[in-house]
């Protein structure tokens, strides 16, 4: 059986990054009855840490394309590489990815390169799917886009075949009324999510099963 794993910075459960996590998986299982995902939220594993700078993933002789630093980011990462199907899924905070997120690609990214020759290597080759949700329009996307390209490109090189799903312009929360927004941004964020949504999750539904039909 082939699996799919699911990378999960989102930490709000039920909300945008997680419906189109759930649409991702609904297309997968369309696909094939031969795929297992596994779903992993970062935010339900207990605290960790972002790449130490430790550098036990090159010394010399016991070099590592997994990362060697034990706590409980750990085994996820172990998995991540073994998988046969890679998704990375954020809400961009701060023009970035969540900074669960962001912890994660450093602690994954970093032993694949390779200071002597240049080169990034990962474990084995697998397709790659990046799950943004924002309340950015795309129109202001390219902005946000500079800051993620970085490492897409290394996941790109390492892993293979990349591809970006992106909900812009997200519904943020049930009552508006509660929070500093203007008067306006309910209406107009209620008429944007009903002429849209619903075709951002389909988006992401056809990503699941792409990625299912390739591994």
């Amino acid at each position: 059986m082939k699996k799919i794993m699911i990378i999960d910075g989102g930490p709000r459960k039920g909300m945008n990054t997680a419906q189109m996590i759930e649409a991702f998986i609904e297309g997968a299982k369309s696909a094939s009855d031969d795929i297992e995902v596994m779903h992993v939220r970062l935010y339900d594993l207990e605290p960790y840490r972002g790449c130490m700078s430790c550098m036990a993933c090159k010394v010399k002789g016991k070099t590592s394309r997994v990362c060697k630093f034990r706590d409980p980011l750990l085994p996820v990462l172990q998995e991540a590489s073994e998988a046969d199907g890679l998704v990375l899924a954020s809400p961009i905070y701060m023009a970035d990815r969540t900074a669960m997120l962001q912890a994660f690609v450093e602690r994954i990214v970093f032993p694949w390169l390779r200071y002597a020759d240049g080169s990034v290597t990962a474990i084995k080759k697998m397709p790659v799917a990046f799950i943004y949700t924002m309340n950015a329009t795309e129109e202001q996307a390219p902005i946000i886009h500079k800051q993620l390209d970085i490492a897409e490109q290394m996941f790109g090189i390492a892993l293979g075949e990349c591809e970006r799903i992106e909900a812009f312009n997200t519904y943020q929360m049930k009552n508006y009324e509660r929070f500093d927004f203007a008067d306006s941004t309910p209406a107009e964020k209620q008429a944007y999510k009903d002429a849209h949504w619903e075709k951002d999750l389909q988006k992401a539904r056809e990503a699941g099963k792409r990625m299912a039909e390739k591994i």
